[in-house]
């Protein structure tokens, strides 16, 4: 039988994850694999919380990767907190925060909306409108929406519900390990993530973090969390104590290519990680514009990692993609909902946010463009 994997060629990822991992990741993952209660594993274990704890600038105690992909981190976010009737508001202006809409719908929630514009950040004074005339349980928005890439204004809302019994519920997948996350700091209660976007990590895995108010608040529930495979109050055994409890077989590799890459961004530190993102993002930004296209965002709300590009009249975006794929070897996104058809994605996240890799991509679309 062929086998398919040793054709596959090497693809620079720029589009909207996964992105290119790190070598030493690479190595990380083909280490022996061990038991998931050996005890170099659970060494393993502790440091992935510690390094995760201080990437997020949190002390959360529950601070531990899930078992998959970032939607996984999604659904345990809202299982763990939301019971049926309880009020939720869904900020939303992208993809991901109609998904949340959704996941908090099929719990039982009693969910509001607040929507804005596709492209735009979201206003800070008419969430503060919205909670002052209802209270919610919980409170939750998406930080860097990755169907626009628009950031949005994380740290002004957390300050909106500081001192308050609302719990504030952040989706990071895209942020984290790109920009700021600072999770105290910012009153953020429930925060998920995921490996494939700035960690620079394969998919797989979707680290997680509960205050103190949260865990209480999981803890008290009048009704069981309904997903068994994502309740924190039986995988809490497994990542804590000296003694601990199996819950399921945790994929063991990946958690490897997580430490390693947690290691990767602490070595280089947060801050010349945040710098090499912009700096490259610049560049990047600065090079379409001499190609005459345009962004979808405007430049105060920007992500550096994420860059929604205009697609020019006249131009079939998808052959674009396909010729970029096809003939450089070059991914990158397509647009979403209504933005489907209007717009690429081009992602600098992680690994793949680095000098060559902007230049690339330019020199692929100039071509590309051209003819």
């Amino acid at each position: 039988m062929k086998n398919l994997i040793s054709d596959i060629p090497e693809i620079l990822l720029m589009g909207p994850g996964p992105s290119c991992v790190y070598p030493s990741v690479s190595q990380a993952l083909s280490a022996p694999t061990l038991g998931h209660l050996d005890p170099d594993f659970i060494r393993i274990m502790d440091g992935i919380k510690n390094m995760l704890q201080l990437l997020l600038k949190t002390q959360n105690r529950l601070t531990i990767p899930i078992s998959g992909t970032g939607s996984a981190g999604m659904e345990t976010a809202f299982v763990n907190s939301i019971e049926p009737g309880d009020p939720v508001l869904i900020i939303i202006n992208g993809v991901f925060g109609t998904r949340m809409q959704d996941v908090a719908q099929r719990l039982g929630g009693a969910v509001d909306v607040l929507d804005f514009e596709w492209g735009v950040p979201v206003v800070v004074e008419a969430v503060k409108r919205a909670i002052q005339k209802k209270h919610y349980n919980i409170i939750a928005v998406v930080h860097a929406e990755t169907s626009t890439g628009v950031c949005n204004p994380v740290e002004d809302i957390g300050m909106l519900l500081k001192g308050s019994d609302a719990l504030y519920l952040v989706d990071a997948v895209t942020s984290v390990g790109g920009i700021p996350v600072n999770m105290d700091p910012w009153c953020i209660d429930i925060l998920y993530t995921g490996t494939q976007k700035c960690l620079s990590c394969p998919p797989g895995l979707s680290p997680v973090s509960f205050s103190e108010k949260a865990v209480a608040t999981l803890m008290n529930r009048k009704t069981k969390v309904p997903n068994w495979y994502l309740d924190l109050t039986m995988i809490l055994n497994y990542w804590e104590g000296q003694t601990r409890a199996y819950h399921h077989t945790a994929p063991v590799n990946m958690l490897y290519g997580l430490y390693e890459s947690l290691r990767l961004i602490l070595e280089e530190g947060p801050e010349n990680v945040y710098r090499r993102h912009l700096e490259n993002h610049l560049k990047l930004v600065d090079g379409l514009e001499g190609l005459g296209l345009s962004l979808l965002v405007q430049l105060d709300s920007r992500l550096p990692m994420l860059n929604s590009v205009k697609v020019p009249a006249g131009v079939d975006e998808a052959r674009v993609r396909r010729r970029l794929r096809e003939e450089f070897n070059i991914e990158i996104g397509a647009g979403l909902g209504p933005l489907a058809g209007k717009i690429w994605r081009i992602g600098l996240m992680g690994h793949t946010a680095r000098i060559e890799n902007v230049d690339r991509v330019l020199d692929a679309l100039k071509i590309v463009l051209e003819k």
